[in-house]
């Protein structure tokens, strides 16, 4: 009961954050609109009315910003979900939701697609999604033995192979003429010209994977205590450990094929609330999911404030990069 309590308060707080940030982010931009207009212009859409503001703020709001910030927060949420897991799952607080080559694979689909498109004549999300299940799957593959996968190989594994397609990716760069700016350009992440469409399909993928590995939640704060006495609980080990890395990689490969490589979220934000919350997957994950979402909306807020908007990766890095050297000196990076 205590438990519950807890959760529903914290994700009551994250939930109030995120509406918050919401709604500063849409009024920010070179028309200026006012929260009170915002939440007008939302609510006749959500409810089918005719909101009371001029049109072309209504064009704005709904056609321009809210895509992308609806965007936005479900690729933070997904990205800080599956970081959640992943460090969970290694017990390693590097982890991150790229460690068995899903954002490299992802990388290798999104660019070939870029600079080669008669070789893989499909959109690039969908080059950039079937590029990281790929990637994903042969890491597994390469890792598994005799019915087994054993984390540390696979760990080894995912750094082999996305040493592999990083050097495909450079290669094809050094090869791709014209599209390069393009390609490096996805390659920083970003959520330039995000459509309702887009978010829409992210999210299709993203809540029902989210609920699964909340629903596996328990059985994770189970693997904490290593393999041998997970199984002596009755966990089915190797099972869950299929399911938990293949939702893992399919909230990853959704998130990068719309938004590109957008470093630091999965790794910093499950970080910052372990610290504020505790080690209990029931609470932490839906926690991190919620601060996720929040960080990747504020931060593509202050990417496209400026005169010239920048990538959205750039800025998760300047901020997740010192804040987690800052973890580091303070020594509250540890094992989950």
């Amino acid at each position: 009961m205590r438990t519950s309590v807890r959760t529903g308060a914290w994700v009551g707080g994250l939930l109030g954050a995120l509406v918050a940030v919401t709604l500063a982010s849409a009024t920010i931009g070179p028309v200026e609109i006012g929260a009170r207009s915002v939440a007008e212009i939302a609510l006749a859409a959500v409810l089918g009315s005719t909101a009371n503001a001029p049109e072309s703020h209504r064009t704005i709001v709904m056609s321009i910003r809210l895509p992308r910030i609806v965007l936005g927060a479900v690729v933070g949420f997904a990205l800080a979900s599956a970081g959640t897991v992943m460090q969970g799952f290694f017990r390693n607080p590097m982890a991150d939701p790229s460690i068995v080559g899903v954002s490299a694979g992802a990388a290798t689909g999104a660019v070939a697609a870029i600079v080669a498109p008669v070789a893989v004549p499909v959109a690039l999300p969908i080059a950039a999604f079937v590029g990281a299940l790929v990637a994903a799957f042969g890491v597994y593959v390469l890792a598994s033995e005799g019915g087994r996968t054993p984390v540390q190989t696979l760990l080894l594994a995912g750094i082999a192979v996305q040493t592999f397609l990083g050097a495909a990716v450079s290669f094809m760069l050094v090869s791709a003429g014209r599209d390069l700016r393009e390609a490096i350009y996805w390659l920083m992440g970003h959520l330039h010209h995000s459509t309702w469409t887009e978010a829409t399909i992210a999210a299709a993928v993203v809540v029902p994977g989210f609920l699964g590995l909340l629903a596996y939640a328990r059985d994770l704060n189970v693997l904490l205590l290593g393999e041998e006495d997970a199984h002596s609980l009755g966990i089915e080990v190797e099972r869950t450990k299929r399911l938990l890395l293949t939702v893992s990689s399919l909230l990853t490969a959704a998130a990068v094929a719309v938004a590109g490589v957008i470093g630091f979220v999965g790794l910093v934000v499950p970080h910052v609330m372990r610290l504020l919350v505790g080690p209990d997957h029931r609470i932490l994950l839906p926690t991190s999911a919620l601060a996720g979402a929040a960080f990747l909306v504020a931060t593509d807020t202050v990417a496209r404030a400026g005169t010239a908007e920048l990538p959205v990766g750039i800025v998760t890095a300047a901020v997740g990069a010192p804040f987690f050297l800052y973890l580091l000196r303070k020594r509250e990076v540890h094992a989950p």
